[in-house]
């Protein structure tokens, strides 16, 4: 049986995973950066880098050790290299071309989007190619066809701002604080979604697109006015609530019509998501009952595969398996679209 280490590093989340050919997580370690960013209410690239620097060794030496591996015993080292904040994916790469070549073993250069859908086949624990990918995130939305491990097209993405971007950026509008996505989840559970019409960029437009910075402008707006009336955000209670509960709605329904209008334009019956945007109970709740309409199998990982972690690198083995070897000379590319 062969052994692999995944290494990840394309954000804020320094991770490392040991996995077999066999898919098997053998241990999957993720060191968390979220207390270095709150103060900023965002990621802060410089500041992600240099974490990384610090943790990354250790967070390897804990993965190996959780599996009872040696890195002797590694067959080949895999690292996300596209896309992403440049300094953090030159972290890992460097790391990853270290030990390849020092153990003398294949190096393996694993696309990050490609990962977020491969989650859904480590948790499914079986086949679930053909079928439309989405990945909800901080850094991306995107939709995919995806054939195979390493066969995906892109159907469409976001002309802007990410999903997982919008609900920081809104959390930060509302007081909520850093990261984002659970702080806005949190407060819009006691709030009414149907408060404020706020837009749903692309409803009317059959193109696979998608645009936040519209529904960004359109919250700040209802928070302080157009000429920023107020300088406070608002005060927990009713209003709070509903402006998060109608936002988060915006954000579900053009998601969800998106990937419907996928599926019925490639007529898969498959549909897989990933993304730290895929942990949101609303977003789960909603696709799954499209998916119940429109008699399509779903696919989404549990909350510990969808944010950034290494063990969805896992994926790599295809391209061992196909003898698809990394150059020494690998670069991280931090755009891939």
């Amino acid at each position: 049986m062969a052994l692999f280490l995944g290494i990840e590093t394309s954000c804020d989340e320094t991770a490392a995973a040991v996995f077999t050919d066999q898919y098997e997580i053998r241990s999957s370690i993720v060191a968390s950066q979220s207390r270095l960013h709150a103060p900023f209410t965002g990621v802060v690239p410089e500041i992600a880098a240099r974490a990384h620097l610090q943790q990354l060794l250790p967070v390897i030496d804990k993965a190996l050790t959780e599996a009872q591996c040696r890195l002797e015993e590694l067959s080949a080292i895999a690292v996300h290299h596209t896309p992403g904040l440049v300094g953090s994916l030159l972290v890992g790469v460097a790391a990853a071309k270290m030990l390849a070549v020092l153990l003398r073993i294949p190096l393996l250069a694993v696309n990050h989007i490609h990962s977020h859908i491969f989650a859904c086949r480590l948790a499914a624990g079986g086949d679930i190619f053909p079928c439309v990918g989405l990945v909800v995130s901080g850094g991306h939305t995107v939709l995919l066809r995806c054939e195979g491990a390493t066969q995906m097209t892109v159907l469409g993405g976001t002309r802007d701002d990410a999903a997982g971007e919008a609900f920081d950026k809104v959390a930060a509008l509302l007081g909520l604080g850093f990261p984002g996505g659970p702080a806005v989840e949190r407060e819009a559970a006691t709030g009414d979604p149907t408060a404020y019409n706020f837009p749903r960029a692309f409803a009317d437009d059959g193109r696979l697109e998608f645009s936040f910075s519209g529904l960004k402008t359109a919250v700040l707006y209802a928070c302080y006015g157009q000429n920023a009336r107020r300088s406070e955000p608002p005060p927990p209670g009713p209003v709070r609530a509903n402006l998060a509960a109608s936002f988060q709605a915006a954000v579900v329904d053009i998601l969800v019509l998106k990937a419907k209008q996928a599926l019925r334009r490639t007529g898969l019956r498959r549909l897989a998501v990933g993304g730290g945007v895929a942990a949101n109970k609303a977003l789960r709740q909603a696709l799954q009952r499209m998916c119940d309409r429109e008699r399509v199998e779903l696919f989404i990982p549990p909350l510990s595969l969808c944010t950034d972690n290494a063990a969805m690198a896992a994926w790599a083995v295809e391209l061992w398996k196909q003898g698809q070897f990394a150059p020494l000379d690998l670069d991280a590319e931090p755009t891939w679209l």
